[in-house]
C-alpha cells in the first residue's frame, strides 16, 4: 500500500527532470540514498538474529489470521464453500468405511474422492461443467479402451506393441484436438478422456480385466459426481450468472466514481506529489478510488468471459428463468462499459501528466467540464441501478438529453474560447480568405449535400457534433484544399513518427521568451483541449453503451421501467 499525497500543480516549480525523479521515487527510496545512515548488520546465529525471526514469524502468523478472517467476513460463501467440500468428501468416505454397496468396488473409491476433489467447484455452473466434463471424458475413454482390447486380443503376440501404438495415437489426436479454439471449454475432458484411456489399457493389460476396470472406474466417477453436485445444487447454492450480474452493475459504480474523481480532480488543480510505482505497472492501488474504479472495469474481461461459460451450463433460476439464457449479452454490456472506461483512463491520464494547464485556463472552462462529469457519472449510476434491478430504461424520457446539452455546450465554449488553446502568436493565417475564396467556388457547382460537407470541412472540430457523419474520414481524404493536406500529412506523421523528447530536458525556469518556454507553453495549453476532447468523446460512447444495454433488455426480457407521475 502506497501514501498517496497531492500538490496544486504549477507551471514554474523547479526543473522538469528534478520534478520527474520526485514523482516517481517514494519518500522513503530517495531517503535510502542518502549516505550517513547506520545499518549494523546482524551476526548470524545470534541471540538478535533469532529474535528478529521470531518476532517475524509470530507477525507474519498474525497477518495470515487477519486476512483470512477479513476474507470470510467480507464474503461469507468462501465459508459456506468450504463446509459444503467438507461434507461431500465426509458422505464418500462413509461408504469407504463401511464398505458400501459391496466389497467388490472398495478397492476403486479413490476415484469417488478424487472426482468430488476435481469438480466441487465454488459456482454451480463451474460444478456443472467440470462434472460433465469428467462424465463424457470417462465414458467415451472407457468405451475406446474396451473396444481397443478386443482388437488387441486378437494381434496375439503383438499386442504390446498395438497398445503402446493405439496410446500414442490417442494421445496425439487428443491432444490435437484438445488445442482447437472452440473445444476450449472441454478442455478437461479432454484430460479425463486420455487419462482414463491410459488407465484401462495398462491396468486391464496387467490384470487381463479391461471390463471390470472400465466399469468400475465410471461407476466411482458418477457417484462422486453425483454426490458432489447433490451437496453443491441443494446446500446454498452459489451462481455464476447471479455474480456476473452483480460485477457489471458494480463496475457502473466504479467507472461514475472515477469519472467524477477525475474531473474534480482536473478542476481543482490537484496532482499527485508521488506518483505509486503501482500505477506506473498499472497495477492494483487500495487507497486510491479514481484509478481502482477504471481499473476494475477494464480488468475485468477474462472474470467475465469465465462467469460467462460457467453460467451457461446452469439450470433456470431465480430471475434467470428460461433456458439458454442470454449471458452474451451482459458481456456485450461488459464491453461497451470498458469502452467507455478507458477514456476515463485517458483522463486519469492526464491528471499524472507532467504538462499541466495553468489554473486561470481550466477555471475558464470549468462549468462546463464539471457539468459534462456530473452528467456522465449520472447515467452510468442509472443504467448501474436499472440493471441491479432488471428493468428497461423509460421510453418516453431520453436519458442522454442532458450530457449531450453539457457536451454541446462545451463545445460550443471551446469554439468561442479556442485561442485559449493554441499559441496564438505562431498560426500561419497565409492564404487563408485566399484558400476559402477557392472553395467558395468550387461549392457553387455542388449540390447541397456535398455543399453541408465541404462547409464542415473548413469548421472547427469543435462546430461538429457530437456523432459525427460515418463518411467524415472520406470527406477529410478527398478534399483538396491546402489546409485539409496539411491536416491530413499532419495526421500520418503523427502515426508514424516516434514521440519528441524535448519534453525531458526541458526546464521550467526559463526566460518568458525562450523559445523552449514558449513550447512548453503551447504544450500546456494543448493539456487542457486534450482533456476537454477526451470528455466529448466519452460522451460520444455512452450512447454505444445505452444501445447494448437496450439489447439486453430485449432478449433477457427485463420488466418495464416504473413510471413515475
Amino acid at each position: 500500500m502506497f501514501d498517496v499525497s497531492f500538490r496544486r500543480s504549477s507551471m514554474f516549480d523547479g526543473s522538469f527532470r528534478q520534478s520527474i525523479r520526485d514523482r516517481l521515487l517514494p519518500q522513503q527510496t530517495r531517503d535510502s540514498f542518502c549516505p550517513g545512515e547506520d545499518k549494523t548488520p546482524v551476526r548470524c546465529c545470534s541471540y538478535r538474529y533469532f529474535s528478529d525471526k521470531i518476532t517475524g514469524f509470530v507477525t507474519k502468523s498474525q497477518d495470515v489470521l487477519v486476512t483470512a478472517w477479513e476474507m470470510g467476513t467480507s464474503d461469507p460463501r468462501k465459508i459456506i464453500f468450504s463446509a459444503k467440500m467438507g461434507l461431500a468428501l465426509t458422505l464418500v468416505s462413509i461408504l469407504v468405511f463401511f464398505k458400501l454397496p459391496g466389497s467388490e468396488l472398495s478397492n476403486h473409491y479413490l476415484w469417488a474422492i478424487l472426482t468430488i476433489v476435481v469438480v466441487f467447484e465454488f459456482s454451480i455452473g463451474a460444478t456443472f461443467s467440470k462434472g460433465c466434463n469428467r462424465g463424457l471424458g470417462t465414458l467415451s475413454a472407457g468405451a475406446l479402451a474396451l473396444g481397443m482390447a478386443e482388437i488387441s486380443a486378437l494381434t496375439g503376440q503383438w499386442a504390446d506393441v498395438f497398445n503402446s501404438v493405439s496410446i500414442f495415437l490417442v494421445a496425439f489426436f487428443g491432444t490435437y484436438a484438445k488445442l482447437y479454439p472452440k473445444m476450449k471449454p472441454y478442455e478437461y475432458g479432454f484430460r479425463v478422456f486420455l487419462l482414463t484411456y491410459c488407465y484401462v489399457i495398462v491396468s486391464g493389460y496387467r490384470t487381463g480385466e479391461f471390463m471390470e476396470t472400465a466399469v468400475s472406474r465410471f461407476l466411482m466417477i458418477v457417484l462422486g459426481g453425483g454426490i458432489g453436485l447433490l451437496v453443491n445444487t441443494c446446500i446454498y447454492p452459489i451462481w455464476a450468472g447471479d455474480d456476473l450480474h452483480n460485477l457489471i452493475a458494480k463496475n457502473f459504480a466504479n467507472v461514475a466514481t472515477s469519472l467524477e474523481g477525475c474531473v474534480n480532480a482536473y478542476l481543482n488543480c490537484v496532482a499527485y506529489d508521488t506518483i505509486p510505482s503501482s500505477i506506473l505497472v498499472y497495477a492494483a492501488v487500495a487507497d486510491d478510488p479514481v484509478y481502482s474504479g477504471y481499473r476494475s472495469a477494464v480488468q475485468s474481461t477474462s472474470q467475465e468471459d469465465t462467469l460467462m461459460g460457467f453460467a451457461s451450463w446452469e439450470p433456470p433460476h431465480g430471475p434467470y428463468r428460461s433456458f439458454r439464457y442470454p449471458w452474451k449479452a451482459y458481456v456485450r454490456v461488459g464491453g461497451a462499459l470498458r469502452h467507455c472506461a478507458f477514456m476515463v483512463m485517458a483522463l486519469h491520464g492526464c491528471i499524472l501528466s507532467e504538462i499541466q494547464a495553468a489554473e486561470e485556463k481550466r477555471s475558464v472552462f470549468r462549468n462546463e467540464l464539471q457539468r459534462v462529469g456530473v452528467e456522465g457519472a449520472k447515467v452510468l449510476r442509472f443504467i448501474g441501478e436499472k440493471l441491479k434491478k432488471m428493468e428497461r430504461l423509460n421510453p418516453i424520457e431520453d436519458i442522454l438529453y442532458e450530457i449531450h446539452q453539457a457536451a454541446e455546450e462545451l463545445q460550443s465554449k471551446i469554439d468561442k474560447k479556442s485561442y485559449l488553446l493554441v499559441n496564438a502568436e505562431t498560426w500561419e493565417i497565409g492564404n487563408r480568405s485566399k484558400d476559402l475564396t477557392t472553395d467558395e467556388i468550387k461549392i457553387s457547382n455542388l449540390d447541397e449535400e456535398d455543399v453541408s460537407r465541404r462547409i464542415l470541412a473548413h469548421k472547427s472540430q469543435s462546430e461538429a457534433t457530437i456523432r459525427p457523419p460515418k463518411d467524415w474520414d472520406v470527406v477529410a481524404t478527398n478534399d483538396p484544399s491546402p489546409a485539409a493536406i496539411r491536416s491530413q500529412q499532419s495526421r500520418t506523421e503523427i502515426q508514424i513518427q516516434k514521440q519528441p523528447s524535448w519534453l525531458s530536458r526541458v526546464s521550467l525556469m526559463l526566460p518568458p521568451g525562450d523559445e523552449a518556454a514558449k513550447m512548453y507553453r503551447s504544450a500546456s495549453a494543448l493539456s487542457l483541449a486534450t482533456f476537454a476532447s477526451l470528455l466529448i468523446e466519452f460522451v460520444a460512447r455512452l450512447e454505444n453503451l445505452v444501445n447494448a444495454y437496450d439489447e439486453l433488455c430485449e432478449v433477457a426480457n427485463f420488466k418495464e421501467a416504473v413510471i413515475v407521475a
